[in-house]
């Protein structure tokens, strides 16, 4: 079964937590969608393995950029009604925090969507959301379903 098809049955089971389980990376990273606050937020479980500099310890920029595409990616795909998964543009992220070794969750929102192309910003938190971690803008291309 492909993406594309775990994330219809998804969809038809109202059940997001599906679609992290069908990504390895996502998995590997322990990362996962959930809609537990009546909000889509992605949450990357904090394991040791996240920890660029160990002297503070802070976790590594990668972890948090990757947390950042990968809400956006569960976004879109959760929300849109998509022919192929998107493809990112480019995306330009900023770093506001050092990220602790504590969980950190992700929302992201579309700031444009169009018909091939859809404008996403997303922005990552650990405890209190008013002191964000990071933030990403993203552009994907996006082949809706007709």
């Amino acid at each position: 079964m492909n993406l594309l098809d775990r994330l219809h049955a998804a969809r038809k089971a109202g059940d997001v937590s599906r679609l992290g389980e069908a990504i390895p990376y996502a998995r590997w990273m322990n990362m996962a969608p959930e809609n537990t606050t009546g909000e889509l937020l992605t949450r990357m479980r904090y394991h040791p393995q996240l920890i660029g500099n160990s002297h503070l310890p802070a976790l590594h920029g990668g972890t948090i950029g990757a947390l950042l595409e990968t809400a956006a990616i569960f976004h879109l795909l959760w929300e849109m009604d998509n022919a192929a998964l998107p493809r990112i543009i480019n995306i330009t992220v900023d770093y506001l925090r050092s990220g602790r070794p504590v969980d950190t969750l992700a929302r992201a929102a579309f700031t444009k969507l169009g018909r091939r192309v859809a404008s996403v910003a997303v922005e990552a938190w650990q405890e209190d959301r008013s002191k964000p971690v990071g933030a990403a803008q993203i552009h994907f291309l996006v082949t809706p379903v007709k």
